[in-house]
């Protein structure tokens, strides 16, 4: 696990800008750095020594030299790939999994992408093709981001903030980019906050020109959903323990402590379960983190007793987090306003303490149907079941009411097309909303048209499903996953976004995802499959993660109000007498307005954060 970047055709001082670049994600890799530079390509690690520790020094090159890689991540099944490939007469100087990207890349070219089980990102300099591969993971576990000059590439890197000390780079703001994370909580555009600056897609590989940096680009998977209704329910529930217990033991490779992340919900009590089936003895440190308002630490405590952990508590202390922020949004790169992303920062800077890596149960919930708005179209159907078509036109009529009543938002969601009306797990504000808060330029909010042409032969619950993979799980789960385990150099393991996990999802009926009535009503397989690993009292637990009480905290403190009120990058941008009333209502208790207003939080946080002198280099 490290940090990487690369500059094609370098000028002026290449060794230096390449170590500049590196020096901005130090805490990505903090044990070792390794450099590549020839007058085409520089390329370069920070490395979080996890296997191979004392031989796995990066950049790697092949046997004549003409190869050179720099890696990211982490590969669950190099020991069997490298077995095949010493069968085919490969030779090896090292035990990483590094090398094996390499020794694959000799025999399959760009083709080795579908070969590999794990998390990564990754660039290999092919000299004799003149061409840099820079490839990124079916999920986008980890993270890769590149400058653009014209329609070349100048940089690539673990994080933008790299890319933003290149002598090549202005800074400057995209503003689509603001307007549009006004409504998802974060940026849905592939150009980033700073103009010129992207991210590659997840399951992507470039094949960049070494001498101008022209590029073309591939996506070489995507999730399906394809499913298997003469699936039974019984052998099912067993084959898919079968497949998470072994996902499970191939992320459990490590040369370095590990422990797991247990929040009190089933997702990560099952896979510390599972660790537990794989390695019943020694010792298992386990991390949980909540506030004195609300947590689940005797539900997590009974997880741990029963799992036989060693755990830790961390109390979330509201002080401290409201004045991490410009911190955490320097790590984010750009706002992302998700309360539990802070609470993670600190669960991952204790757990860093004691271990190098954790399992944790990052995208269970997108792949298993786990959201309960994934039943809204079955609530929906059940509706036109019982309510007589001569009751539901009166009842639509009171739905286009400006009233706060029970039922009323159901009504409007009702009448509304699914791409309407879902864009994912976070819907902020509505375009309606945006329009009236934002002086700036119009846009028109992000269009998801191209995602739900691809889903178009789903169920609408299975149409969610694939919108959130491709955008809420991408841009806010597994970004904060990464961005604040890794500001704390702890590497953070996903055992269900697995190729083989994934694969069997995709074939799940809904009638075995969603069961009505049933307090297992979300991911109900995954939760029968659960009792293999699983106190009995946790397999019916609804989900909650690590809460955060942002509604009390924001009307327990005031400092906050001018913050955003004042700040001149929220005044030039935004309509504050909208956000001054926002704060108002939620305060007295009229509405509960809080993710509202940790959207402007996050967002004056970010512009402290890179255009403060106090924050332009938090490390």
């Amino acid at each position: 696990m490290c940090g990487i970047a690369g500059i094609i055709h370098p000028s002026g001082e290449p060794q230096k800008a390449l170590e500049t670049m590196l020096d901005r994600i130090i805490h990505r890799g903090p044990d070792d750095s390794g450099t590549f530079v020839d007058t085409e390509v520089a390329l370069g690690m920070r490395r979080l020594s996890i296997i191979d520790v004392a031989g796995g020094k990066q950049p790697i090159s092949s046997k004549d030299g003409s190869l050179i890689i720099v890696f990211n991540g982490e590969i669950y099944n190099f020991k069997e790939l490298r077995e095949g490939l010493v069968a085919r007469g490969h030779t090896f100087k090292t035990h990483t999994d590094t090398e094996v990207i390499l020794h694959l890349y000799e025999e399959r070219g760009e083709e080795v992408v579908k070969d590999l089980r794990g998390m990564f990102t990754f660039f290999i300099y092919d000299m004799k093709k003149g061409r840099v591969m820079a490839a990124r993971d079916p999920f986008g576990i980890k993270p890769l981001y590149y400058l653009l000059r014209g329609n070349s590439i100048v940089g690539l890197a673990s994080e933008s903030k790299s890319l933003l000390t290149l002598p090549e780079y202005t800074k400057e703001i995209n503003e689509e980019a603001i307007y549009q994370y006004l409504s998802f909580q974060y940026n849905p555009l592939r150009e980033t906050f700073f103009r010129n600056i992207y991210r590659m897609p997840p399951a992507t590989y470039f094949l960049i020109d070494a001498k101008t940096g022209a590029y073309t680009e591939t996506t070489y998977w995507d999730m399906t959903f394809d499913a298997d209704d003469t699936m039974q329910e019984a052998s099912a529930t067993k084959k898919l323990a079968t497949i998470l217990e072994d996902s499970v033991k191939h992320h459990l490779e490590s040369d370095v402590p590990l422990g797991a992340f247990l929040s009190g919900g089933v997702d990560s009590a099952l896979i510390v379960g599972a660790i537990r089936k794989v390695h019943p003895e020694g010792v298992l440190k386990t991390f949980t983190i909540g506030s004195k308002e609300i947590n689940e630490f005797a539900e997590a405590r009974e997880q741990s007793d029963a799992l036989r952990t060693t755990h830790t508590e961390i109390l979330l202390d509201p002080d401290e987090y409201f004045a991490t922020l410009p911190r955490i949004a320097w790590h984010f790169d750009e706002p992302v306003a998700d309360p539990s992303a802070i609470a993670l920062y600190f669960l991952a800077r204790e757990a860093g303490k004691h271990v190098k890596v954790v399992l944790s149960g990052e995208g269970s919930d997108e792949l298993f149907g786990g959201y309960g708005i994934y039943r809204e179209p079955y609530s929906f159907a059940t509706f036109e079941r019982f309510v007589p078509a001569f009751l539901r036109k009166p009842l639509l009529l009171l739905a286009g009411i400006p009233l706060a009543l029970p039922g009323l938002n159901f009504l409007r969601r009702y009448q509304k097309p699914l791409a309407e009306r879902y864009i994912g797990n976070a819907y902020i504000f509505s375009p309606a909303e945006a329009r009236r808060l934002w002086k700036g330029t119009p846009y028109e909010r992000f269009s998801l048209a191209a995602l739900y042409e691809k889903a178009r032969r789903w169920s609408d619950a299975t149409k969610m499903q694939y919108i959130d993979i491709h955008m809420w799980l991408v841009g806010d789960i597994l970004a904060k996953a990464d961005k604040m385990s890794m500001a704390h150099s702890l590497e953070v393991r996903v055992p269900f976004l697995d190729r083989e996990v994934a694969a069997f999802a995709g074939t799940i009926p809904d009638r075995l995802k969603y069961k009505s009535g049933s307090v297992q009503e979300a991911k109900y397989l995954l939760r029968k499959a659960s009792k293999e690993f699983v106190p009995p009292t946790t397999q019916k637990r609804k989900k909650l993660g690590f809460p955060v009480p942002l509604a009390q905290w924001l009307r327990a403190r005031t400092d906050w109000q001018e913050r955003i009120t004042t700040h001149p990058f929220i005044t030039e941008r935004f309509n504050v007498d909208i956000i001054k009333q926002l704060a108002a209502d939620h305060v007295a208790g009229r509405a509960n307005n809080a993710r509202k207003l940790f959207i402007f939080l996050m967002l004056a946080a970010w512009h402290d954060a890179f255009f403060k002198e106090d924050y332009s280099r938090i490390t």
